[in-house]
């Protein structure tokens, strides 16, 4: 995921505590941590297929 993405998951994260978000501002931070999700689950699989158990 692009920095830009993180930063405005964080930009939006700060203001949800301070002002509230608008509708489409929570429909945009829903659909970015949707993928920020999918991008964590996606490599944490990649790293566990490389995983080789020597016994």
């Amino acid at each position: 995921m692009k920095k830009e993405k993180i930063d405005r998951i964080n930009e939006l994260a700060k203001k949800s505590k301070s002002e509230g978000l608008t509708v489409e501002e929570t429909l945009e931070q829903a659909e970015l941590r949707k993928e920020f999700l999918a991008d964590i689950k996606k490599d944490v699989k990649s790293q566990l297929e490389c995983i080789e158990i020597v016994d």
